[in-house]
């Protein structure tokens, strides 16, 4: 469930609103058989710009409908820089890119001693 706080306007709701609208058809889309669930635009959303521009367009949909699922947001689009990620894979094969243990060591006792 999904509620608003009591902080956005109505024109953030109303945004909020349409884009809950765009999503259910594209539902809808899927259920009509339009889309395979696995090729939907919901399911490889977000596009990136470089996906969208790519001269290798594979997709069963649109550019048009992958860029702006909402019409109105054709002044304000934000594209973002990586698109899906699997967060399960990462959950499942853990990197970690802290230094190591050594780094954190404290070696000012050592200098001292070297005196």
């Amino acid at each position: 469930m999904v509620e608003p706080t009591e902080s956005e306007d109505l024109g953030e709701i109303d945004r909020f609103i349409t884009a809950m609208i765009s999503i259910r058809a594209e539902i809808d889309q899927v259920a009509h058989g339009d889309f395979t669930v696995e090729h939907s635009p919901l399911r490889n959303s977000p596009h990136t710009a470089a996906a969208v521009i790519s001269t290798d367009w594979t997709r069963e949909y649109p550019r048009e409908q992958a860029v702006f699922p909402v019409h109105t947001l054709k002044q304000d689009k934000y594209f973002p820089p990586v698109g899906r990620i699997d967060g399960a894979a990462g959950d499942r094969n853990l990197i970690c890119s802290c230094p190591p243990l050594e780094a954190f060591e404290d070696h000012s006792d050592d200098s001292a001693s070297d005196s």
